[in-house]
């Protein structure tokens, strides 16, 4: 199918030998295994998620083969944002119409593209995709939602068992078409995960998706941030990431892509504990995570400026 990452062809990429980029097939074929074999619920918009992840699949796998421009990508993107919504699942936080439209789109279209953006070395990714998997898979089990944690435990599943091939050093590579796809599938089941089932309130919950996927936000505000700030292409790969820094601050490959981990799995504990606290005191506690990680953002930028070439 030509889905091969050859060594050289862009600054950013350091990997040795020819590598297929098969993730994204490893995790569809995963989950369409588990909806074939164990036949869970498929009700509540599910359909849409999984019709929607196909899109993203497909169009991922497009890119990989042919480098869709930018627009192309956004315009698959929003298709499948659209999937979604025409089976009835969209963000309702406003009541808004239009306005929880636009949110929604930014939601799908800006995880779906975090996800890509933090796959920028071996592991981390799928690493932090089945942290929040798992994460997403305890809620909505909490909130009586056995669809989507089927969903959540298929994802976690298929991301563990890519990640045995995609752990440095990767035999396989997600490509976009596999952080597509992942970043697509976790934003679904975000937005679909409806608290009030297990008698949250809306002003208590509704930053526990934004928590469970933080660290890949936190990237993507990072390096589009830092590329705006030095007038490059947004949708241009490059050494910019948080794991680039961490690993030009010191930290070896393994420790850089752990520590990052172990962020993603500290904010999923977080936003869990959060369940249990008062209203006022979980967004005061979420204002301050979001304060701190801006804070994160402009110093790890700063810290940039001081070898601006090595940001490509």
């Amino acid at each position: 199918m030509g889905l091969i990452d050859r060594p050289g062809t862009a600054p950013h990429k350091a990997h040795s030998l020819p590598t297929p980029m098969a993730g994204g097939m490893i995790l569809a074929a995963s989950i369409g295994a588990v909806y074939l074999l164990l036949q869970p619920p498929v009700g509540g918009g599910l359909a849409g998620v999984l019709l929607g992840g196909a899109w993203v699949l497909l169009w991922g796998m497009l890119d990989d083969r042919f480098d869709l421009h930018p627009v192309v990508k956004l315009a698959a993107q929003a298709g499948a944002t659209a999937i979604l919504v025409l089976g009835g699942i969209q963000v309702l936080v406003t009541r808004v119409p239009w306005l929880d439209l636009a949110i929604t789109a930014l939601w799908v279209v800006g995880l779906t593209n975090a996800f890509n953006f933090v796959d920028s070395m071996d592991g981390l990714a799928l690493g932090l995709g089945a942290i929040a998997a798992a994460f997403f898979m305890l809620v909505t089990m909490d909130a009586a939602q056995p669809e989507l944690a089927y969903l959540s435990a298929a994802i976690l599943g298929g991301a563990i068992g890519a990640f045995l091939y995609n752990a440095h050093p990767a035999k396989t590579f997600l490509g976009d078409s596999g952080a597509q796809l992942l970043g697509f599938l976790l934003s679904a089941v975000g937005i679909a995960y409806v608290p009030a089932q297990a008698g949250l309130p809306q002003e208590l919950t509704w930053f526990t998706p934004i928590l469970v996927m933080g660290v890949p936000i936190f990237d993507m505000v990072l390096v589009v941030y830092s590329r705006w700030r030095r007038g490059r292409p947004v949708f241009a790969a490059g050494t910019d990431h948080t794991y680039h820094r961490l690993h030009a601050l010191g930290l070896d490959s393994t420790r850089s892509v752990l520590a990052m981990q172990l962020a993603g799995i500290f904010l999923g504990l977080v936003a869990f504990v959060l369940l249990d606290a008062p209203v006022l005191g979980a967004n005061l506690a979420f204002g301050t995570i979001v304060g701190l990680g801006l804070v994160l953002v402009f110093w790890l930028e700063r810290r940039g400026t001081m070898n601006d070439d090595a940001l490509t």
